[in-house]
């Protein structure tokens, strides 16, 4: 029989207690395993360790998953073990895996193969901003990172103010080093008149939440976004 897929979500913040955010019941599992397949080594490696399950990291397997994988016969070797009766947990390297992460590719071979796939419990960001919002949840889009090239990313946004405008809040992320970038072409291009939550830092201590509308926003100041992990929504 094969084994199964166990899918481990991670604290999105680095500050905290781990079981500050991960329920109790995440805590066996996640201890009867010995085979990870990861995003990032070092970042799954510190946050098992944080974890304490009461066995070495020394006797853990590692497998990196991430944008360096080739799909197919890498990922085949990857779930390998699963099929010849090993379970395995997959561990982003923030958050949920398999949403925004390479983990899908591994969770769609399992699904191939017949091999049980199973969610744990755990943080999302983008539920987590969806949540605290105040907007459409009942029909939302999430669009992972923008394009990077100015001309490029203002055409994005002008199809995402559309899409919200038609009823359905639209999220999307970037590389926190751009985001003030970001929020600035947001503010310059968006009517008056649509809402836009930013979220920052969910989880941890300094977490920024905030809604308003675009002329509001041009009014006051945005927090402080330069390096922060960030989700946007317009709505």
């Amino acid at each position: 029989m094969p084994g199964t897929l166990y899918l481990i979500p991670c604290p999105i913040a680095e500050e905290g207690d781990v079981w500050d955010v991960l329920p109790a019941a995440n805590r066996a599992v996640m201890a009867s395993l010995d085979y990870f397949i990861v995003e990032n080594t070092r970042s799954a490696r510190r946050f098992l360790s944080k974890a304490k399950l009461g066995r070495p990291i020394e006797e853990l397997e590692f497998r990196e998953l991430n944008e360096h994988t080739v799909a197919g016969c890498e990922v085949e070797e990857l779930v390998a073990p699963i099929a010849a009766g090993r379970s395995a947990g997959v561990i982003s390297e923030a958050g949920v895996p398999g949403v925004a992460d390479p983990g899908a590719l591994v969770v769609a071979l399992c699904h191939r193969r017949g091999i049980r796939v199973v969610p744990l419990v755990g943080p999302s960001s983008i539920l987590l901003a969806m949540m605290a919002s105040g907007l459409n949840g009942q029909s939302f889009a999430f669009n992972g990172y923008l394009p990077v090239k100015p001309d490029e990313r203002a055409r994005a946004i002008r199809a995402f103010e559309r899409r919200a405008r038609e009823g359905q809040a639209q999220l999307f992320i970037e590389t926190p080093y751009r985001n003030v970038k970001l929020a600035e072409q947001l503010l310059q291009l968006c009517a008056p008149q649509t809402m836009l939550t930013v979220a920052c830092d969910l989880t941890a201590p300094g977490e920024t939440i905030l809604t308003r509308s675009v002329a509001d926003w041009r009014r006051s100041r945005l927090p402080e976004l330069n390096r922060r992990p960030a989700i946007f929504i317009l709505g």
